[in-house]
């Protein structure tokens, strides 16, 4: 049997439905970030053990989970509250074997559906997640988008999981995505303190899907246009102009959301000047 882990904060209005598609398991935790709504309500009323503790940046977040949550199982299956597990899933995590799987974690194509209700099929960039997996062979890193690391073998598992970005509405999805471009630009600055490098052969031929869009991304903030070139990419490179003005549309707040996180990584380098100018003038003083 499967253990499933839900993250939230305040999805009284999405928990329910990702609940349900749930049902099947007996041992479903909520891992809540001290919820202000009806969220730790709604999740024991659905049998559901609820752990809290206070969010700081996602890798922390989800690898203290992995760590202190008490699963029945030995595999965790992890889920957003705005996603659902289709019935294709549904019933490949039925049938998992896990005495002869053979690798410690799996793959899920996930589908990202619009406002709409389109599926994204050729705009979404990423289409597979580590979400099966042995949680002590898992971790995560980076602030924000973290990035999956499995410790050993990985494989991929039949079936759909269907995300639904938009459920809250536009609001609720630039307001997430403004904390997301404050975190990424959070480590964009630290990779320079750090002076990190990332590898130009692990960003296009690594079979490690993770490691390849670590180094992606790590490369992608060091060119210069990149909003245009992220919109270009979708609509070009992915053909996200097949899903229409729809896939149009995303590719504009996707290039839009790329821009916020350069105007965020210049505030914060002006902030980093003036400190460290004053830090000079006390010196000399």
């Amino acid at each position: 049997m499967i253990s499933v882990l839900i993250l939230t904060k305040n999805e009284e209005q999405d928990l329910p439905g990702c609940l349900e598609s749930v049902s099947w398991c007996d041992d479903i935790h909520v891992f809540d970030s001290y919820s202000t709504d009806n969220t730790v309500e709604i999740a024991m009323n659905a049998g559901a053990r609820v752990t809290q503790r206070q969010f700081d940046n996602w890798a922390e977040h989800q690898n203290w989970g992995l760590k202190n949550i008490p699963f029945k199982y030995d595999w965790v299956f992890y889920i957003d509250a705005d996603e659902r597990i289709s019935a294709g899933l549904k019933e490949a995590l039925l049938n998992f074997d896990t005495a002869t799987t053979g690798a410690v974690a799996y793959e899920i194509q996930r589908r990202d559906f619009a406002w709409n209700g389109n599926w994204l099929k050729n705009s979404q960039i990423s289409p597979f997640y580590l979400r099966l997996f042995r949680p002590e062979k898992m971790r995560y890193e980076r602030l924000v988008n973290p990035i999956s690391v499995a410790n050993g073998p990985v494989k991929r598992l039949p079936g759909y999981l269907d995300h639904y970005p938009f459920s809250k509405g536009f609001r609720a999805w630039w307001s997430r995505h403004l904390s997301y471009a404050d975190m990424e630009a959070m480590m964009r600055m630290k990779d320079k303190d750090n002076n990190t490098t990332f590898s130009f052969k692990k960003a296009i031929w690594s079979r490690d899907f993770s490691e390849r869009r670590y180094h992606q991304k790590g490369l992608f903030y060091k060119v210069p246009g990149r909003p245009f070139i992220k919109w270009l990419y979708m609509v070009i490179g992915r053909k996200a102009f097949l899903d229409g003005m729809t896939g149009i549309t995303y590719a504009t707040l996707q290039a839009i959301y790329e821009y916020f996180i350069v105007l965020k990584t210049k505030e914060l380098q002006t902030s980093n000047g003036h400190i460290k100018k004053r830090q000079q003038q006390t010196a000399v003083l």
